[in-house]
């Protein structure tokens, strides 16, 4: 079953209102076993609206229009509705004695605009506002031969939950036929999207009950699979053998399989193993000890470490030699070298981790003049000797160079593990 979301009000199509009222019904309704397959915000026209409205009616088993109920002139989702359905408004009484008793409680005179807010279409059900004075309105009706809901809510967050949460969830509960869905992810990192999809494809295309989505996002590739079935367990068997296969296929590339963090997973297989990890950063700034301090419980397996800047700091706090930095330079595979094993040897840890680089945007300076923006050697340190790879970020960003940094330094942490 399909559901669209229409989110009416034209300050959602400037850059300073943003429609969060469709992320509450879309996980509302995923819980109901209804799929949303589109989500339209359309501006305060008539024309528009009714065009909308059409369009989802004829692709959608579902119609939710959130806001435009109001008593102003561009208040206009009533008669959209009623327009795309070619079906009558006709004024409540009860609805607009209510207003007039809610106005005259308050003391203040209600204004003849207020009186659309009566507005019901033809044979929907009146959903009363228990934040507000404009009432909802669900409808199950006929489009051009096939089962439609229509539900009209208002904009408010505060109304639309409750009303949504009261009086929406458990009319479709009754009505619809049961559907549950499931979902699982899949994670790894550090691999170009076009290589996971041509692995991966041969094994989802073969499941077209399984809606398969590819992101790739900050040096992370996630598949995520969807399933909607009579039963709950019916859809998670089937998603459950979607993942299986992937898993096998990607073996040691995926890091995550249920929604787990790098970070998580990197301070899981440390907790497993009874190991530490301590780190020296210097062009991260920190950004690794944040991701993995972010994780509750970090501090039994995260000792710490220091954000060695300066050159002076890289002798202070990780015993990095001062002719060496003299004589490499500050970003080289040497210092990252001397960054991971000093850190590792002054704080005890079973791994240190040493990243320095060039974060941009212009080139390096002083001991490192000329580096290119993007540098950075990242060196992982344990009992079993000391790995250093070069890393080429580019120089257009300089929060994605540190971002990278520390996504490369956990990923290869995870690797080394295994």
């Amino acid at each position: 079953m399909i559901a669209e979301i229409i989110a009416v009000g034209s300050e959602m199509l400037t850059p300073f209102r943003v429609d969060t009222n469709s992320l509450y019904l879309t996980e509302g309704l995923n819980d109901l076993g209804i799929t949303v397959g589109f989500k339209t915000i359309v501006g305060d026209s008539l024309e528009h609206l009714t065009g909308a409205a059409r369009n989802a009616l004829a692709r959608a088993d579902v119609v939710i229009f959130s806001g435009g109920l109001g008593p102003t002139e561009d208040d206009m989702t009533r008669e959209a509705a009623a327009g795309a359905l070619g079906i009558e408004l006709l004024a409540d009484p009860a609805i607009l004695t209510g207003l007039y008793k809610r106005f005259a409680e308050r003391r203040i005179a209600m204004t003849p605009n207020n009186v659309k807010q009566a507005d019901v279409l033809d044979g929907a059900e009146i959903l009363p506002n228990g934040n507000g004075s404009a009432p909802g309105q669900m409808l199950f009706t006929a489009y051009e031969g096939k089962e439609r809901v229509i539900i009209l809510l208002p904009g408010p967050p505060k109304e639309l939950k409750l009303m949504f949460t009261e009086q929406v969830r458990p009319r479709l509960a009754s009505r619809l036929p049961a559907r549950f869905i499931a979902r699982r992810q899949v994670k790894m990192a550090l691999m170009p999207e076009s290589t996971v999809d041509s692995r991966t494809a041969p094994i989802y295309t073969q499941y077209p009950d399984v809606e398969t989505t590819i992101l790739a996002h900050s040096g992370e590739i996630q598949l995520h699979f969807e399933c909607s079935k009579a039963t709950l367990a019916e859809a998670q068997e089937r998603v459950d053998e979607v993942v299986s296969r992937v898993e096998h296929e990607m073996d040691e590339d995926v890091f995550s399989s249920h929604g787990e963090t790098l970070e998580e997973v990197v301070l899981l297989m440390l907790g497993m193993r009874n190991m530490t990890l301590a780190a020296a950063e210097s062009c991260t700034g920190g950004m690794l000890a944040q991701r993995l301090t972010s994780v509750a419980g970090s501090s039994r397996y995260f000792l710490g470490g220091a954000v060695v800047y300066a050159p002076e700091l890289k002798t202070t706090f990780a015993g990095v030699p001062e002719e060496l930095l003299e004589r490499e330079g500050t970003v080289s595979e040497a210092v990252s070298r001397a960054l991971a094993e000093g850190i590792r040897e002054r704080t005890g840890a079973s791994i240190g981790v040493g990243i320095t680089g060039v974060a941009g945007p212009g080139p390096g300076e002083g001991l490192d003049a000329g580096k290119p923006a993007g540098l950075v050697y990242l060196a992982i340190a344990d009992e079993l000797g000391t790995e250093v790879k070069e890393l080429n970020l580019g120089a257009n960003d300089r929060e994605r160079v540190r971002w990278w940094s520390t996504q490369h330094a956990l990923e290869r942490v995870r690797r080394r593990l295994l």
